[in-house]
């Protein structure tokens, strides 16, 4: 596989996990606005349940929107090869 074939695959890959963010995020909007509203029309949020799932469910969005930026709190996806390069780099 040559290089621009390299860079279509990886733009491709980052492509889909952007549209899929999005798409989860949308959804997550709509959803928590509708179970908002019925949880203020059933007890005036007295109880505020609806905030369970939505903290759940914003755990999870986090981690797709870590994978569609590029964030990795941990470590970056080209950590193995920048540190491979830096070891053969140094001098003994």
């Amino acid at each position: 596989m040559n290089n621009s074939e390299e860079k279509y695959f990886a733009a491709r890959e980052k492509m889909e996990n952007l549209k899929q963010f999005y798409a989860h995020l949308i959804i997550f909007v709509f959803v928590n606005l509708v179970f908002l509203s019925f949880n203020y029309y059933k007890n005036y949020i007295e109880f505020p349940w609806v905030l369970w799932g939505t903290f759940g469910w914003g755990i999870g969005l986090g981690f797709d929107y870590l994978k569609a930026f590029d964030k990795n709190l941990f470590l970056a996806r080209d950590w193995e090869k920048r540190k491979i390069k830096e070891i053969m780099n140094q001098k003994d």
